[in-house]
């Protein structure tokens, strides 16, 4: 690759969670660009990729009080968006809600509706690929967390 064409290709680090919840799975829903996403975002230079997606949970949906129950690791996505090539290493995790407890959302949040929706509904009304498989890395994860419990 030379330099022009490195110089348009982006890289970055993106943490974010798949919240569950009785059941169900909380979704951001982006009417402004008709998508259903996953709550993530950028790790800033001084945060763990975990404190980022919490913080990013929380910035994106107002649930202010989550719990990570496992680590479902990292991918990495590739993909074009606006003229360039974009490089994204993604981690994400496994988290519940502790109560139903909100925070106000920023003004730039507020395009991301929070919708809790069931496993197969998740499946298949997510926009990417890539979501949907942190999805079933969760499902398979919440399995082996339940498991555990029951034999403890």
């Amino acid at each position: 690759m030379d330099e022009e064409q490195e110089n348009q290709v982006r890289h970055y680090v993106a943490a974010g969670g798949v919240v569950v919840r009785e059941g169900r799975v909380l979704v951001l829903r982006r009417p402004g660009r008709d998508e259903v996403r996953l709550p993530k975002g950028h790790v800033e230079a001084s945060e763990s990729a975990r404190d980022a997606a919490l913080r990013e949970v929380v910035e994106e949906s107002g649930y202010a009080d989550l719990e990570i129950v496992a680590d479902l690791g990292h991918q990495v996505v590739e993909f074009d968006y606006r003229g360039r090539h974009v490089v994204r290493d993604e981690r994400y995790f496994l988290m519940t809600v502790t109560t139903a407890r909100q925070v106000t959302r920023e003004t730039k949040e507020l395009q991301f509706i929070p919708d809790w929706v069931g496993w197969e509904e998740t499946l298949s009304a997510l926009t990417f690929e890539a979501e949907r498989e942190w999805v079933r890395r969760a499902r398979a994860a919440l399995g082996s967390v339940d498991s555990a419990q029951r034999q403890a």
